[in-house]
């Protein structure tokens, strides 16, 4: 499925007119579709190959020593988390994959470092660490234009999520999808859902396999090209906009059988504001047709709520 693609240049250096024209495209996207292609993105080509080698030389570790790295204690939102631990709201079956999850790093002297664990370093791979803190803020940066973007769409000010965002709860999780070995149980390699936060931003995956959930209830697959990252609509954001704004259900699935014995890596970034952000709907999101569809909670009750339904926290 060819989704809308949009080119971020023209929101940054474009005219009015451009700037413009890419509000109204990104938020008809967002209505209708829920996933974007953003072209020029601006998270350079040389630092996604860099992250993607690094991530397939972590996990091509032997178990016991990524296992060192596993941080149950803080519901694995910092380093990594074991194959078919984590499964979708709703479902008791386990996703084929593991992860590791990269976060905030505080440099300012905000108080708010206290709320966040202290990212896990990889000693085996030593540029790991270094790469995901720089394509941790490349992704914040690309995040927030697109989020002045949307405030604009809303017709917010344009620097509404700002401060929201700044020293987020954003997290970059590097997914691996091990090769299958045997007849699966299941077609799916990470069951339907919808993402918790504001926007995720996902360079191209290492293979196919992620398909959304159209209008019509139907699962199409997606693609983009290599110099797009693909962003969808998160459920806080979804939340916020009382509907407005779609937050797509996506799933991944299996290869065909003569790719089974190839693994699958994905490195989306999930882009959260702070905890205390309230997500109650916008007013100028409710009227007479679309009545207010939830209760007030801020970022963090709703977060902690979710990752209690996925597993991830007891």
């Amino acid at each position: 499925m060819g989704i809308p693609v949009v080119d971020l240049n023209d929101f940054l250096q474009g005219d009015e007119q451009k700037k413009y024209a890419f509000v109204q495209a990104l938020g008809k996207a967002y209505e209708e579709v829920g996933f974007v292609a953003v072209k020029n993105h601006g998270v350079p080509d040389e630092l996604i190959a860099d992250l993607y080698k690094y991530v397939q030389q972590f996990f091509s570790l032997p178990l016991d020593k990524k296992k060192k790295y596993e941080k149950t204690e803080i519901a694995g939102q910092r380093g990594y988390t074991a194959f078919g631990t984590e499964h979708a709201k709703g479902s008791d079956a386990p996703d084929l994959k593991e992860f590791f999850q990269f976060g905030q790093t505080v440099e300012d002297n905000d108080p708010i470092k206290e709320e966040y664990p202290d990212n896990v370093f990889v000693d085996e791979v030593p540029a790991f660490t270094p790469t995901f803190f720089k394509a941790y803020r490349a992704f914040e940066k690309s995040g927030s234009a697109l989020l002045r973007a949307i405030a604009l769409y809303l017709d917010l000010d344009e620097n509404y999520f700002t401060d929201y965002i700044h020293n987020g709860n954003s997290i970059l999780r590097a997914i691996h999808y091990p090769p299958i070995t045997h007849e699966p149980k299941s077609a799916i390699r990470a069951e339907q859902h919808e993402d918790i936060n504001l926007i995720t931003l996902l360079v191209g995956a290492s293979a196919d396999g992620l398909q959304i959930l159209t209008k019509q209830n139907e699962w199409v697959g997606v693609t983009s090209l290599p110099e797009q990252i693909v962003v969808n609509v998160g459920d806080m954001l979804q939340r916020l906009t009382n509907n407005k704004l779609k937050s797509t259900t996506h799933r991944v699935v299996n290869p065909p059988r003569e790719k089974w014995n190839t693994s699958r890596f994905s490195i989306p970034f999930f882009l959260h504001p702070k905890s205390s952000m309230s997500l109650a709907c916008l007013t100028g999101c409710i009227n007479a047709s679309h009545p207010k569809a939830y209760p007030d909670a801020t970022a963090g009750e709703y977060l902690d709520e979710r990752l209690r339904e996925i597993g991830l926290k007891k």
